[in-house]
């Protein structure tokens, strides 16, 4: 939480903010990220999803690889569809027109 990383009030509670990747539709592998937990499946962004490292920040530079392009592609991606990235994050993004934006939810969720 010092570092920003983790809210104390989650943006991801009001329903508005979403973590997500560019998946492969090939199935092949990607390079292992610099840090974070890698899935096989998606694009090379240059570190793991939820990786707390500077690395992470959507505009770092330098990065290996495809990973600048994948980045951008990404946000372009999700900008068309009306949500805004939280720059400190490539993979963390919030609905631009947020129906709750001072609410947050906190009740549990049942499969009935």
């Amino acid at each position: 939480m010092a570092k920003g990383y983790v809210g104390e009030l989650s943006t991801h509670s009001r329903g508005s903010t979403v973590d997500v990747a560019i998946a492969r539709a090939d199935r092949n592998t990607a390079p292992k990220p610099a840090c974070g937990v890698s899935d096989a499946d998606t694009l090379d962004f240059g570190t793991g999803f939820d990786c707390f490292d500077p690395m992470s920040e959507t505009a770092h530079r330098p990065l290996a690889g495809e990973a600048t392009a994948n980045r951008k592609r990404l946000v372009e991606a999700m900008r068309a569809g009306g949500f805004r990235n939280y720059p400190r994050e490539w993979w963390h993004f919030t609905l631009e027109d947020e129906p709750f934006p001072k609410q947050r939810f906190d009740f549990p969720l049942t499969a009935d």
